[in-house]
Order: C-alpha cells, then sequence, then structure tokens
C-alpha cells in the first residue's frame, strides 16, 4: 500500500488532510498519531478508497492498494483488497444480526459457503461474540458493536487493514487482546494501519513504525485555560440508587444495583464491555425504563447525559444552534466560554456532523452544559476521539464542576483517565465489586481478576494533579 502525497478538504467545512507521504510493506504495523482534527479518520479514509468515492471535497495525490490505484478502480475490488474499521462502528452496520452482519461481507467476497461457515464462527469465537450472534447489532454495546465490526473486516482477510480508533471502546483485557492479533497478522503478512490515540497499548510492538500527523484543534493550555463560570452553588446532596434493575431482550443487565455518591466529586464506573454501564448512566438520566429507586436529596435528580455516540443527540445545521437549541435566555457568557474550552471556536458555523468523532463528543458535551442540569453531568466514555491534551481538558472542567457542587459520573475504559477521577466503581455482572479511590482500587488485583479484566502496568503510575 502506498499514498503519494495525498491530500483532502471536505467541500462543507475546509478542513480534512494536508498532503502525506505513506508506504506500507506487507507485514509492516504503523501507529497514525496526531491531535484531535488532524486527519486520521480522513487519511483511512483515503488509504481504503472510501475518499474520493463516497466523499465529495477535494482529492489530490495518489494511493495505490495492493497494485490498485484507488481513485480510478471501483470500490468493489477495493473491498477484495483492503478492509476499514470505522471509529463508530454503529455507522458501519447493515445486518440485522450479529452473525449475519459476518456473513454480510464473506458473501460480497464470492466466498464459498464451506468457507464463509469456517470463518463466521472462527469470527464469533475470536471476538467473544458467540453467546450473541443471534442478537441485533444496534442493541450491543458500544464495546461489543466495535467487537462486531472488527470481527466482520478481519473475517476477509484483507491484505490491507486500517482501524480507526479500534481500541477506544474496548476494556482493557479486549485492547490487549486485539493488538496481539494485529502484530500476528502483521507478522503473517498483513499491512496493519492503526490511528489511535491509546497508543500505550501498541508502544512495546518490535517493529512498530509510527506516522505523527499535525493540526487538528488544540484546546487552551493550561497557562491560558478559563476557569468555570461561577454557579449558584446549591445545597450538598447525595445521589442515591437502590435496588436498580433494568431488563433488555427478557435479561437483566442490571439487577438490584445499589450504591451512593455525593455532590462535589468526580466518579468514574469501570467495567467489562457489556456489563451495563452505559445503561446505567441512561436509567441515571431518565431515559431507560427502569426498577427501583434513583434520588437526588429525596427528588428525582437533573443530570445532562453526554451519550457514547454524540452523533445520537446531534441533529442541527451549525455548531452555534445545535448548542444554543431551545435554551431559553441563553447566558451568552457560557457559550463563548464553551466554544474557547472545548475547541470549537472554529466550528462555530460548521455543520456538527462533519466534525471528527473527537469534535462531536466536545459539542454535544457543549450544548448539555449550556442547560446547566442542576445535580451535574453523566459522562459516556467521554474520552473517545480525545487526544492527551483534550482529556486534560475534560479533567479540568469536571473537577471544575465539581468544586462547584456538582455531580460527575462518567463510564470508561481508559484507566489513566479514571486514575485522576476522585472515585473508582468497578462493576461487575453481580454489582459493585470495587469502590475507593482509584489508585487503590487499581493495585488491588482481586476484584480485577475476577470480573475478567487487567490493569495495564503503564496505569499504575504516582497520580498527577490534573486539575
Amino acid at each position: 500500500m502506498c499514498a503519494e502525497a495525498v491530500a483532502y478538504r471536505y467541500g462543507q467545512n475546509g478542513h480534512g488532510l494536508v498532503a502525506t507521504d505513506l508506504a506500507v510493506a506487507p507485514g509492516e504495523l504503523w501507529l497514525v498519531n496526531g491531535p484531535s482534527g488532524c486527519g486520521k479518520s480522513t487519511l483511512a479514509r483515503c488509504l481504503t478508497g472510501l475518499i474520493p468515492h463516497l466523499y465529495r471535497g477535494t482529492y489530490r495525490g495518489r494511493v495505490w492498494l495492493d497494485g490498485l490505484e484507488a481513485a480510478a478502480s471501483p470500490l468493489w475490488q477495493l473491498a477484495g483488497r483492503g478492509g476499514l474499521v470505522f471509529q463508530n462502528p454503529a455507522s458501519q452496520m447493515l445486518a440485522a444480526s450479529v452473525e449475519e452482519e459476518i456473513v454480510f461481507g464473506l458473501e460480497n467476497l464470492g466466498l464459498p459457503r464451506t468457507e464463509i461457515v469456517a470463518r463466521v464462527e472462527w469470527a464469533l469465537a475470536h471476538f467473544e461474540l458467540t453467546s450473541l450472534r443471534s442478537r441485533a447489532p444496534q442493541t450491543l454495546s458500544g464495546g461489543e458493536q466495535q467487537k462486531l465490526t472488527l470481527a466482520a473486516i478481519m473475517a476477509r482477510q484483507p491484505k490491507v487493514l486500517a482501524l480507526d480508533e479500534p481500541l477506544s471502546m474496548l476494556d482493557t483485557t479486549a485492547a490487549t487482546e486485539l493488538v496481539a492479533h494485529l502484530a500476528g497478522l502483521a507478522g503473517d503478512g498483513t499491512a496493519v494501519i492503526v490511528c489511535e490515540h491509546r497508543h500505550e497499548y501498541l508502544g512495546g510492538l518490535a517493529g512498530l513504525r509510527r506516522l505523527p500527523l499535525a493540526g487538528g484543534s488544540p484546546p487552551r493550555s493550561e497557562r491560558e485555560a478559563v476557569p468555570w463560570p461561577p454557579l449558584d452553588p446549591g445545597a450538598p446532596f447525595t445521589l442515591t440508587i437502590r435496588d436498580l434493575t433494568v431488563r433488555l431482550g427478557g435479561r437483566a443487565v442490571l439487577d438490584r444495583l445499589s450504591f451512593t455518591a455525593q455532590s462535589g466529586q468526580v466518579v468514574t464506573v469501570v467495567g467489562r464491555n457489556g456489563v451495563g454501564k452505559t445503561t446505567l448512566l441512561r436509567a441515571l438520566a431518565g431515559l431507560q425504563p427502569c426498577e427501583g429507586e434513583i434520588t437526588a436529596g429525596g427528588a428525582r435528580p437533573d443530570l445532562g447525559l453526554v451519550f457514547q455516540n454524540a452523533e445520537l443527540q446531534l441533529f442541527n445545521a451549525s455548531v452555534r444552534q445545535e448548542i444554543l437549541y431551545r435554551v431559553p435566555a441563553p447566558d451568552m457568557r457560557l457559550y463563548a466560554h464553551l466554544l474557547a474550552v472545548l475547541g470549537l471556536m472554529d466550528y462555530e458555523e460548521t455543520p456538527p456532523l462533519l466534525l471528527s468523532e473527537g469534535e462531536k463528543k466536545r459539542v454535544a458535551l457543549a450544548t448539555v452544559l449550556m442547560r446547566r442540569p442542576r445535580h451535574g453531568v453523566l459522562l459516556d466514555e467521554p474520552s473517545l476521539g480525545q487526544d492527551r491534551d483534550h482529556k486534560a481538558m475534560l479533567l479540568r472542567l469536571a473537577h471544575s464542576l465539581a468544586q462547584a457542587g456538582q455531580l460527575v459520573i462518567m463510564t470508561t475504559h481508559d484507566l489513566a483517565l479514571a486514575a485522576r477521577t476522585d472515585r473508582l466503581l468497578l462493576l461487575g455482572h453481580e454489582g459493585v465489586v470495587a469502590d475507593g479511590p482509584p489508585t487503590l482500587v487499581m493495585r488491588d488485583p482481586a476484584p480485577w481478576r475476577a470480573i475478567g479484566l487487567m490493569v495495564p502496568a503503564w496505569v499504575l503510575i504516582p497520580p498527577e494533579d490534573a486539575r
């Protein structure tokens, strides 16, 4: 695979990828990294031919994919040679069941039935999807959807494999296993290109090559950070969750879950893919029918939720319209502050759905904060698509909200992020298996081992003040 001075600009906003050269030989494993919005996803689309075939913008340069020039070859030919795992797995799913999703791509390659059956069974087993084979992809958790996307692409055995943030929704065990599998694919001759912020998982791989990209939308530096606008501090409160039960499709995703959380804290919920973390946040926000008790100071809590998949809550024609949508008498000082702190000043008139995944997440966060929920915010995988600087900014913002008397609860697989919060709840199918200061919880291997999670060694570092 070879890219020669490939560059792209999206017609709607003028952003994209500056001229980039990349040559990946069979058996090589490349890491593409860089700040949010620098063009990693755009490069991945160019390398597999989706750009210029499915996107309308200004395309320059040439890409050769297993002997075919991408711009001059039909997509059906390119699909047999290269595969792309999207950053947002939900946008890549077409079938009515997990099994059919994997079968779909194999049938399009015209493989014999016996070969299709063998590859489907391998993919289901390798990505721990066998028990989910009849489930509709839309009913899976974000991490399970990401596993399914990986399974469907890898079952095709492409000669060139590009992956856009493949670790973003995976728990630590699944992420470690995926990296080992990618190294194995490269060892067998597949050209592998990984666009990823969580590059610590790949750092120890022998022969790893790196392509850093510049650009993006940097946040304000620590020196320039703007403090959170003064909030009228409310009375301290306790969020009480008692016997919370949620049933989906005849199964209990959460079963009599109970815990409390105090205002003024940043709390992280960690657990394996599919354990019910997103379901918990939806129930706390009042978006998920449930049984049990959820109260804040004795009343129904007012908590704003930023979805894991930000596209589900973005629908306006511009970032400005999105943030101000149906906000009565908006505080324009707060609006200006959110644009500045979240790195959105250059995108005020841009349609939100044309932004990078990380930028979409920050727009969704701005829409929630603009409404000033009384008790706090719920952040579902807030680090998705965010580089190190933007994650540091999110932490400062979360702690500022907590200092103003609000409660911030986030779910994440990013343990380096979790280590810098006030409290960590480790969630298993049986409920909360560990609870306490993050560094103490992470240094006790027993509960992690009990639910099948690992704590990477590079996470166990002295805590830093990210505030």
